[in-house]
């Protein structure tokens, strides 16, 4: 029997689909917009010459023609006539943020040095109050975010453990975001409020779907009717998930030897 990792009470992911969720996040293709004449839009990954007709290798979201029809595609493609494309435009990923003016330095505050223990119990802590998510998940995304430096600030200004923006962390009640427990707190709340928007439990793509949101934003998920193709976004929720697999198997491994 397939043994399943539960992420929270609600949802739940096979270690399979969870690997099948990394192999279509790839990290560093650059996205393209393809335009057909008939007025059909795609995203995709990649363009393949197949003799007269072109293979477009689409992202795992769905792409949506002119006339409101959602196009999957089967095995990952669809075909179309190399006559049949009006435009090809390789998508950007969003500038970087403009760099804030360099402000005298705050006065000195002393870090607060997190054991693994201390940290794992923070985290248990806030994904049995936001939703029953998995401490797993929740350490994965910390790593992802911070590697675990309480006192990580990125070039955008997010704080903290979990990554948190100034407004962000103010809409969730974070009043310190370099306080550990308060950033888990509030970053748990957000990932929270994503996986009931998303819904791993109905819909195969919704973690990297709430993982995407969480890095890029949920109007950019909308956007593009699925992980936004941004190469950070992509390698970003890769990462997590990735992550996420290696501690359920370290942790099935110690079970396993400590069963023997």
């Amino acid at each position: 029997m397939t043994e399943r990792f539960t992420l929270r009470s609600r949802f739940t992911l096979t270690p399979l689909l969870l690997a099948a969720v990394v192999s279509v996040c790839p990290p560093a293709y650059s996205a393209l917009h393809i335009t057909l004449r008939n007025g059909a839009e795609f995203d995709c990954i990649r363009q393949e010459a197949a003799g007269d007709r072109i293979r477009l290798y689409l992202f795992p979201s769905a792409n949506t023609s002119a006339s409101g029809q959602v196009i999957t595609g089967d095995a990952g493609y669809v075909e179309v006539s190399a006559t049949s494309v009006l435009r090809v435009e390789t998508v950007p990923d969003p500038p970087p943020p403009a760099e804030a003016p360099v402000a005298s330095p705050a006065p000195a505050r002393p870090a607060a040095q997190l054991t693994p223990a201390e940290l794992r119990q923070m985290l248990t802590r806030a994904g049995t109050l936001h939703g029953n998510i998995d401490a797993d998940l929740l350490a994965s995304v910390v790593q992802a975010e911070s590697n675990g430096n309480t006192r990580a600030v990125s070039r955008a200004g997010a704080r903290g453990l979990m990554q948190l923006m100034p407004a962000t962390a103010s809409d969730l009640g974070v009043r310190d975001s370099f306080a550990p427990e308060q950033n888990i707190g509030g970053g748990t709340a957000y990932l929270d409020q994503l996986l009931n928007r998303y819904d791993p439990n109905n819909d195969p793509d919704g973690l990297a779907l709430a993982l995407a949101a969480y890095n890029a934003g949920p109007a950019a998920v909308d956007r593009y009717h699925g992980i936004p193709p941004y190469a950070e976004t992509r390698a970003y929720v890769a990462r997590v998930i990735r992550e996420f697999n290696r501690r359920k198997r370290a942790a099935g491994a110690t079970l396993t030897a400590s069963a023997h």
